[in-house]
């Protein structure tokens, strides 16, 4: 039996597996029929180009779109015998090249636990060969899995709490995660820890592009982990009693299946279809419209010992061993007085941004508490990170390290109503001198 599977493959030289979701089937793939249905498609997914038919732009995906749904055509011929079919979605108007460009981590490992994190291998999930597990399980069943676009769910303390993809993207920048250009599984673990917990979806939002350390809210930790351990490579048997006690992130590839990995999922589950084949449940991070409801069942018990896609080469898990942290009681909105006549917010630092003879006349707010201000009078950094690079506008923990962040802009103090700036400068010069104003 074919099952219609939602992902498409991309036009390219390699035509590999690089999956493009699959939304409705379109099987005749004449230029006129390509047309009609470019029309069709555009609406579904709400798809405008700047430039009009005809225009250099629409030519482009157009042939693009093209070139995927014949080999769509081509595919679905044969559907009968390769066990799935194939189809047209969202990301069909991209090449193999773009896609890849576009939606595949730039930190591709390959074949070997490539990391920048220290790698734990956790024995508590090591099969001994003998060990009875569950025919079947999915975790989507059980409430442990958030929404198909984000990341991250908590289980031992018994609540599903969606976390923020956002703050990874913005503040995990340890080992080699660079925020939209990709990252390793393991590293995020490892910033969750190190930061003592992570923030939720709802307060941090996900905005799909890179942006600043919002540190406020990076302080704001919710949800914690003791740390990560990893599946022993290369035994889908160890695979299968780890994902049987809880979802368990994986590494794949996603080009005609290699061990190059490129892509990081997570395993919700595992079974067996009516006709006998053994699959894992795989939640990808490319929407609903992209496989089964987001989710696709790729073959398990696989000759290789790798697993299929390499599916068993790099796998890992969260720890965790005790609640959550207590939220803190909100404390007192009380305004920081930068000297006399301006102030900050409670939680922010006084930076001076122009002054005379050591009399500052122009103050302004840096978004942390015990920050360093930068003496280029416009950023900041943070207390963790407080040696400042005024060329790259970047903060580190010390002189020529590489661990980096971005420096913070400082924003106006707010001023004393109805001092001018003259007025505070011959009062500050008459407090220095004579300890009055």
């Amino acid at each position: 039996m074919a099952i219609c599977l939602v992902f498409l493959l991309a036009a390219g030289a390699s035509r590999g597996l690089t999956a493009v979701a699959l939304a409705f089937l379109l099987l005749l793939a004449s230029p006129a029929a390509a047309a009609r249905d470019t029309t069709t498609w555009l609406a579904r997914y709400r798809k405008a180009y700047k430039a009009a038919v005809g225009g250099e732009k629409y030519d482009r995906r157009f042939r693009a779109f093209w070139d995927n749904l014949r080999f769509v055509d081509v595919h679905n011929a044969g559907a009968g015998t390769r066990g799935y079919c194939l189809g047209m979605n969202r990301f069909a108007d991209l090449t193999n090249e773009e896609f890849r460009a576009a939606y595949l981590s730039a930190s591709a490992t390959g074949g070997g636990r490539g990391r920048g994190a220290a790698v734990t291998i956790g024995e508590r999930y090591r099969h001994d060969g003998v060990e009875a597990l569950p025919e079947c399980v999915d975790w989507r069943q059980k409430g442990a899995v958030a929404h198909v676009k984000n990341q991250g769910q908590c289980i031992v303390t018994g609540d599903l709490v969606t976390l923020s993809e956002q703050e990874l993207v913005d503040c995990s920048k340890n080992g080699q995660n660079s925020g939209c250009n990709g990252g390793m599984m393991d590293d995020a673990f490892a910033f969750i820890a190190r930061n003592g917990g992570i923030d939720t979806d709802e307060d941090y939002p996900y905005t799909a592009r890179d942006g600043r350390c919002d540190l406020a809210k990076k302080a704001r930790k919710v949800i914690s982990i003791n740390g990560f351990e990893d599946v022993p490579s290369n035994d889908e048997m160890s695979l299968q009693k780890a994902v049987a006690h809880q979802p368990v992130t994986v590494g794949v590839f996603t080009g005609r299946c290699g061990t190059s990995l490129d892509h990081g999922v997570v395993e919700v589950g595992y079974g067996t279809d009516e006709d006998g084949n053994d699959y894992w449940l795989v939640r990808n991070s490319w929407g609903a419209d992209w496989g089964e409801a987001g989710y696709i069942r790729m073959k398990r018990n696989v000759t290789a010992r790798t697993g299929k896609c390499g599916i068993a080469m790099e796998a890992s898990y969260p720890v965790k061993d005790g609640p959550n942290p207590i939220p803190a009681p909100p404390s007192p909105v009380v305004p920081q007085a930068c000297l006399r006549h301006s102030t900050c917010p409670t939680g922010s630092t006084c930076c001076c941004t122009y002054g005379v003879r050591n009399v500052c006349l122009v103050w302004g707010c840096c978004p942390a508490e015990g920050a360093t201000c930068c003496k280029d009078h416009s950023t900041c950094c943070p207390a963790d990170h407080s040696v400042c690079n005024a060329k790259t506008r970047t903060c580190s923990n010390s002189k020529n390290s590489s661990d980096t962040v971005e420096a913070m802009l400082r924003f106006p103090a707010k001023r004393q109503r109805g001092l001018s700036i003259v007025e505070e400068l011959v009062r500050s010069l008459r407090f220095n001198l004579l300890g009055t104003a």
